[in-house]
């Protein structure tokens, strides 16, 4: 490190990819500052998948106590109380953010702030100025722009605040039929509000499969009473002496609707105002442009997590930051491989998709054979009385998976074995002869595996 440098690495953004690599540098006995502008931990232990899976796993819990009148269960006089129910979730939030002192007891400098970049190697930080030798740039991302007017006239939730509400809304609005959209309104509708998705796209999760938005679709009206506009682009939020008003444009016509609370879950961008052009460092509206190294233009500088763009999850975030610390410091570099990487949805059921979609393969024109297994195939289903859902499974014609989806309870576990067979190549026949416990949900990984074998 040159001696005009007060830090050799300044870490940007202190969620889960800038602790991860501020911690793995300052385990390699390199001097590291780490600059977060708001909360310690970021939207990930914050905001998304702590508090999110705290609350979801009581929603769910709560839904199917509900419905257990099946099972022997009288739920006619079952309540919750709301108070203690966020209090739990508060406390697991806690419990799970990284401390200011934990972080600068591992030899990390922890420096609050918005930081904005004066050069290659200086950043400002508030009314100061720091440099490094390097940079990760773990910015994280934020709301993105929805081109709905009125925004400062009407409040709204979005999926980051939506779940701090004091009470359970009677009537909900969810604007956003994907993973946030989809996730949020269950919880209300588990907890016994009339909920409404209004949605751009021809079906729910339009990112994963037809099969998915179609099922869950049908089972959100079904069993939950949640009404969906699909095709329907909201325009405006106004506020009258009536309420709130959404303004939305459906089939060619201009419609309206109030409700009592609005969740904008309109999807995220990647966080770049932090001055990039006063470092050289190119981005675009994905994101910032990395190579398969997870460099940026200028040299000394590097990126990880949410930042990056593509798909977001914690595991994610800590890889890359992982893989760019490594990069950086190490003498043989890595490439990034984002193969058998899992996204999930936390609906019950559970969503989870590894590989490739069947959409994106026919969109590359990729040969593949396919099975879709039913619930109903596995004893798992006939002893929980659980039939809502599917798996499905893509090979080539060598016998390597392509990529999976999966439906069920417990799905994100279900793919594991499927992740692995993907990120190492392995062929399908292995899955296919590898015992699984009767009565456990990854039988389906068994049977599909089996029946994909003997498909032409």
């Amino acid at each position: 490190m040159g001696k005009r440098f007060d830090f050799e690495y300044i870490v940007i953004g202190g969620g889960v990819a800038g602790t991860t690599a501020a911690l793995r540098l300052a385990k390699a006995k390199r001097k590291v500052a780490l600059i977060e502008q708001n909360k310690w931990g970021g939207a990930g232990t914050t905001s998304r998948d702590v508090p999110q899976k705290a609350l979801f796993s009581f929603s769910h819990l709560y839904a199917r106590a509900v419905a257990g009148n099946r099972f022997g269960i009288s739920s006619a006089n079952l309540r919750y109380n709301y108070p203690t129910i966020t209090h739990w979730k508060d406390k697991a939030v806690e419990n799970a953010t990284p401390k200011k002192k934990d972080l600068e007891a591992a030899g990390v400098t922890c420096l609050k702030g918005k930081a904005h970049f004066v050069g290659t190697n200086d950043v400002a930080v508030g009314d100061g100025k720091i440099s490094a030798s390097k940079f990760i740039i773990a910015t994280g991302a934020e709301a993105a722009d929805n081109g709905i007017s009125g925004l400062d006239t009407v409040k709204y939730y979005t999926p980051a605040t939506a779940l701090n509400i004091e009470r359970p809304p009677k009537a909900v609005l969810v604007v956003g039929g994907g993973p946030s959209g989809v996730e949020i309104a269950q919880y209300y509708a588990e907890l016994g509000a009339r909920v409404v998705i209004v949605e751009l796209s021809s079906r729910l999760l339009p990112k994963e499969d037809e099969e998915v938005g179609q099922l869950m679709g049908q089972f959100f009206s079904r069993r939950l009473g949640i009404k969906t506009f699909a095709n329907t682009r909201v325009t405006a939020l106004e506020k009258d002496k009536n309420g709130n008003k959404v303004v939305f444009m459906h089939n060619g016509q201009e419609k309206s609707v109030r409700v009592e609370t609005i969740v904008l879950a309109t999807g995220s961008k990647p966080a770049l105002d932090i001055g990039l052009q006063n470092a050289r460092v190119s981005f675009d509206k994905t994101g910032l442009v990395v190579d398969k190294m997870l460099q940026t233009s200028a040299r000394n500088i590097y990126g990880a997590g949410d930042v990056l763009g593509g798909d977001s999850s914690t595991e994610r975030a800590m890889y890359t930051a992982e893989m760019a610390v490594s990069n950086m410091i190490g003498r043989t570099k890595t490439y990034v491989d984002f193969s058998g990487f899992m996204r999930t949805v936390d609906t019950d059921p559970q969503i989870a998709t590894v590989g490739m979609t069947e959409d994106e393969l026919a969109k590359r024109s990729r040969k593949y054979k396919k099975v879709l297994i039913p619930l109903s195939a596995v004893q798992a289903s006939i002893t929980s009385d659980n039939k809502v859902g599917f798996l499905k499974l893509m090979a080539n014609g060598q016998g390597h998976i392509l990529g999976a989806t999966a439906v069920c309870p417990q799905a994100a576990e279900v793919l594991q074995e499927v992740a692995l067979a993907i990120r190492h190549n392995l062929p399908l026949v292995q899955m296919a002869s590898t015992p699984h416990v009767a009565g456990a949900w990854s039988e389906l990984v068994h049977v599909a595996a089996r029946e994909l074998l003997t498909k032409k």
